[in-house]
């Protein structure tokens, strides 16, 4: 019987190195490394190799190297895109990031503000800045606007040529009616002034001071006060003059018994008035009024003397009464004495008399 023989066939079985490593022998010599390992002697094993660290990256100055198991890759930094095999700086500006204004410098953009704004934390949109806060160069007033800001001035005051400053206006030059007198311009107003003897009466206005009433004159016992425009006059109480004797204030009277009193007025009365300057003409002044009536009297006024000018005309009105009349206008100061007779006659009984109002007129400095 012929002996049998088994063949017997061993399989070589090949395991694959493990990742990043290359096969080696079971022998402690250095074993080939595959492209981008190096041998390890601690390890006794392939380790990868940095390329980025020692420099053996074929990267191009505008890319970034970064390492890999075995191999590194070149890549574009932020802000920065990949075109063939150089990065090119991306304009973020032509997405709109910013709410005003973008800078787009390499790799990256900045936005800015327009002047008023500045820019928000978001670094993105940006904000109204309140100058008036910040100190603005307003000299009074600040006003805040969205993006800017106005300056205003306080009433009396122009804004300057320079949009900050505030001027003083001079309301006095504007008109000469702001005030009946005279106008003093003030720092941002005006005011008025009169002259002596007169008082502001509201803002623009002025009223004669009636000394005698105030008791701020200066008469002497014996004499009277007499107001008139802008002061006063003193004059005697008694101002009868002899053949005249005073039965009265301000009334003399001539007795008949006296043979001098026969071509004289039977009474003189004393009144004073006050008119101001330049007054609108024809203007009725004075009311002269009979105080005694007498039936079938007939009564005729004039101007005795007094009016050498002609300033002045008698209007009667009727049997009792008469109007003296300014016939041109006056300025002041000026002073008339008139004496003005009212004559009566009484045709049926031959009788005649006669009697006289002394009117002193002052006219006064102003057309006030």
């Amino acid at each position: 019987m012929k002996e049998a023989y088994v063949l017997l066939c061993v399989g070589l079985v090949v395991f694959p190195a493990a990742y990043g490593q290359s096969p080696v022998a079971e022998s402690d010599t250095y074993t080939e490394c595959t492209d981008g390992y190096e041998w390890d002697t601690q390890t006794r094993n392939c380790k990868d190799v940095d390329e980025c660290v020692l420099g053996l990256h074929d990267c191009q100055p505008s890319q970034e190297c970064f390492n890999t198991q075995g191999a590194f890759t070149c890549q574009c930094t932020e802000g920065y895109n990949k075109i063939g095999v150089e990065c090119v700086d991306i304009d973020e500006c032509r997405y709109r990031f910013c709410q005003h204004r973008c800078v787009n410098v390499p790799g990256s953009y900045s936005c800015q503000c327009e002047p008023g704004f500045q820019l928000a934390a978001n670094n993105r949109s940006c904000v109204d800045v309140n100058e008036c806060d910040m100190g603005a160069p307003c000299q009074q007033r600040c006003y805040n606007t969205y993006g800017t800001f106005l300056c205003r001035c306080d009433q009396g005051y122009d804004l300057g040529p320079d949009g900050f400053s505030c001027n003083d206006i001079d309301e006095c030059s504007y008109s000469s009616y702001l005030c009946q007198f005279q106008c003093v311009n003030e720092p941002g107003k005006f005011s008025c002034v009169c002259p002596e003897g007169y008082q502001l009466q509201g803002t623009r206005l002025c009223q004669d001071v009636n000394e005698c009433e105030s008791g701020s004159h200066q008469c002497a016992e014996g004499q009277s006060c007499v107001n008139v425009h802008g002061g006063y006059h003193c004059v005697a109480s008694n101002r009868c003059q002899d053949p005249y004797v005073q039965v009265s204030e301000n009334r003399c009277i001539c007795p008949t018994v006296k043979p001098e009193c026969r071509e004289l007025p039977f009474s003189i009365v004393f009144r004073y008035m006050s008119i101001t300057s330049e007054r609108s003409v024809p203007s009725d002044i004075f009311q002269i009024q009979a105080t005694s009536i007498y039936p079938g009297a007939y009564n005729t006024f004039h101007i005795r003397s007094g009016d050498e000018g002609g300033d002045f005309y008698i209007r009667q009105i009727n049997n009792l009464s008469a109007m003296l009349v300014l016939a041109r206008a006056v300025p002041g100061p000026k002073e008339y004495v008139l004496d003005l007779e009212m004559v009566s006659i009484n045709p049926q009984m031959n009788y005649k008399s006669s009697s006289s109002l002394r009117l002193s007129i002052y006219v006064g400095p102003y057309a006030f």
